[in-house]
């Protein structure tokens, strides 16, 4: 007995060593002893935004590098200033952003619904700059009116340098808690909330160029009971993010990731532990 108590002490000391927040100690001890599953997300939140009731909260007010969920906010943009059926003239400015991107031409056409789709589903760097100065009339227009937007919406400890999430040399972070505000937004929009429960689609230019797009939500493809809308991200800063939903009764739960080495797993593990969703 006296063993086992000086086992326990010190495993709860070192939990207080590495994890300074006494909340995040005491999750991730309870995950250890109970030999279920340790996170590996940097934060997380599991959200019910119709009672305003955290089920989960692992840091979901730290700042973390956004990356393409960043896209979710670059969407309400759009669908708030553009009509879907206009089309857009692609630049060389927009043909230029690194990848993930569909590989726009220059001069080339496209609906706006079809960029948004390409900007959802595949998470297209090269249709959000397109958008981006669709909507603005340059990139950095764009960036200041999505900053804005962010603060009405309540993400006050957000900060976007770009369209798309990527890297940049500007300031650029977010929280759990402000992506999930964000896409509770997005979620307002008909298409927004349509467009990510795609898996495939296939989209054309005026002039005929053709992309087949496929969902980046692994969890669409997967054999779990159910499925999980969203908007997934990945850059070497960020590691693997993503912010989105699940049903539960008349409500939804919203779920937001950040950090992670097993993006799918953790997001699994917190949904069925704390949402009482069975997966």
């Amino acid at each position: 007995m006296l063993k086992f108590f000086r086992i326990s002490l010190i495993a709860v000391l070192i939990a207080i060593v590495i994890y300074p927040d006494p909340g995040m100690a005491y999750r991730h001890t309870i995950f250890r002893h109970k030999g279920a599953y340790h996170l590996t997300a940097n934060t997380a939140l599991l959200w019910d935004p119709a009672n305003n009731q955290r089920y989960f909260d692992l840091g979901a007010d730290r700042e973390v590098f956004p990356a393409s969920t960043t896209k979710v906010l670059t969407a309400i943009l759009v669908l708030e200033n553009l009509s879907l059926d206009q089309y857009v003239t692609v630049s060389e400015h927009a043909t230029q952003v690194p990848q993930t991107k569909l590989g726009l031409r220059a001069g080339e056409s496209y609906r706006v619904r079809d960029l948004l789709y390409g900007l959802i589903l595949k998470s297209a760097n090269d249709a959000a700059v397109a958008l981006a100065e669709a909507v603005a009339g340059s990139e950095g227009k764009f960036v200041d009116r999505m900053n804005a937007r962010a603060r009405q919406i309540g993400a006050m400890h957000s900060h976007f340098a770009n369209p798309h999430g990527l890297p940049s040399q500007g300031p650029q972070f977010t929280t759990a808690s402000d992506m999930a505000l964000i896409f509770t937004q997005a979620l307002k929009n008909d298409f927004f909330r349509q467009a990510i429960t795609l898996k495939y689609l296939v989209i054309y230019s005026r002039e005929g160029h053709r992309f087949f797009l496929k969902s980046h939500n692994k969890i669409l493809f997967s054999n779990w009971r159910r499925n999980v809308f969203g908007k997934t991200g990945y850059t070497i800063e960020a590691q693997s993010c993503f912010v989105g939903y699940i049903p539960k009764g008349n409500d939804i739960l919203v779920i937001a990731v950040y950090g992670c080495h097993k993006r799918w797993t953790d997001m699994k593990f917190i949904i069925e532990r704390y949402g009482h969703i069975n997966l």
